[in-house]
């Protein structure tokens, strides 16, 4: 009898510039990032399921959807609800697929693709409460003295423009054994209060709340699971998350100007206890929770248009001039 393929999947490995990565067939996912022989990301091994959005893909929409419903121009669209508890259809419609990986299935650009990168890909067809066709195909690059560069690509395959908005969900490994002892810099300027359910009711500003993080402060027992927006950017266009402890070099992660929201999670409600607050997930989104009803960040693409939006990890992060 074969040996049963892991939980996600084929595996592909990328390794170059003293930098590893794990992508995957389910969701197209990243599973494990690192470098130097440190692990950046908090990973999960490969005979697990990803647990708490690990490292995957969120499309068509990022984070939550009300009832799983919406109105899209006279009609009533509801999707399958997969965060039951709460009512919501959660993090889109991609994330448990079966993508296209370079050793399964052959590409035409796979022959040209250089040693240091790797493509995914995946068309999400129609399907009850989403009534459009789309193209997705995400580039992993390892960068020598820069890190990783996470590259995605959308393009409208229907008749119609349709709405859409992506986000990622990677969890920066804690810098010390938990992420209590480490600094956090977020260059946000407005979060979002959330119900009970986690759909944002209304922005409020961070200055003089315990949601600001802009000039960077140790973590300690606060508990995030919080979105934020009217992020802060650099000359280059970017918005930068950094993450800092006393065992190893900073890390920042950074988001192109397509990525105008932010979630940051300190993990405690994850269902497996033992990984709670070893990682800290910081989701660079184009668009704020329930965006298909409120429509904070959705964004229209016609038919037959493609988007694009980048984001990465600099994994040993030192200050650089001419920042701000």
């Amino acid at each position: 009898m074969s040996a049963a393929p892991p939980p996600s999947g084929r595996q592909v490995r990328l390794a170059a510039h003293d930098q590893e990565l794990i992508a995957v067939e389910v969701g197209g996912g990243l599973r494990a990032y690192r470098a130097a022989g440190r692990d950046v990301l908090d990973p999960y091994p490969e005979d697990r399921m990803a647990d708490g959005g690990r490292g995957q893909l969120l499309a068509p929409w990022p984070n939550r959807l009300a009832g799983g419903k919406f109105q899209w121009r006279g009609r009533v669209l509801q999707t399958a609800l997969t965060e039951v508890e709460a009512g919501n259809a959660i993090h889109g419609l991609v994330r448990w697929a079966n993508w296209t990986v370079p050793d399964s299935t052959p590409q035409p650009w796979g022959p040209q693709t250089p040693p240091d990168t790797t493509t995914v890909t995946y068309c999400l067809h129609p399907q009850p409460g989403w009534p459009w066709t789309v193209d997705l195909r995400v580039t992993y690059r390892l960068v020598a003295e820069q890190g990783l560069e996470v590259r995605t690509w959308v393009t409208n395959r229907s008749a119609e423009e349709c709405p859409i908005g992506l986000g990622w969900h990677p969890y920066l490994a804690a810098l010390d054994d938990v992420v209590d002892g480490c600094r956090l810099t977020v260059p946000a300027a407005t979060a979002y209060r959330a119900d009970e359910r986690g759909i944002p009711q209304e922005r409020v500003p961070v200055e003089g709340t315990d949601l600001d993080f802009r000039a960077g402060r140790v973590i300690g027992p606060t508990r995030l699971d919080v979105a934020f927006t009217d992020l802060h950017r650099d000359r280059d266009g970017r918005a930068r998350v950094r993450l800092e402890g006393s065992r190893a070099a900073p890390v920042e992660l950074w988001m192109d100007g397509h990525y105008t929201h932010l979630m940051v999670y300190t993990g405690d409600t994850l269902s497996d206890a033992g990984r709670r607050r070893r990682g800290l997930a910081v989701e660079p989104m184009t668009a704020a929770a329930d965006m298909l009803n409120n429509h904070d960040g959705l964004k229209l693409l016609p038919s037959g248009e493609t988007f694009e939006a980048a984001w990465g990890i600099n994994p040993s992060a030192r200050a650089e001039p001419g920042r701000g």
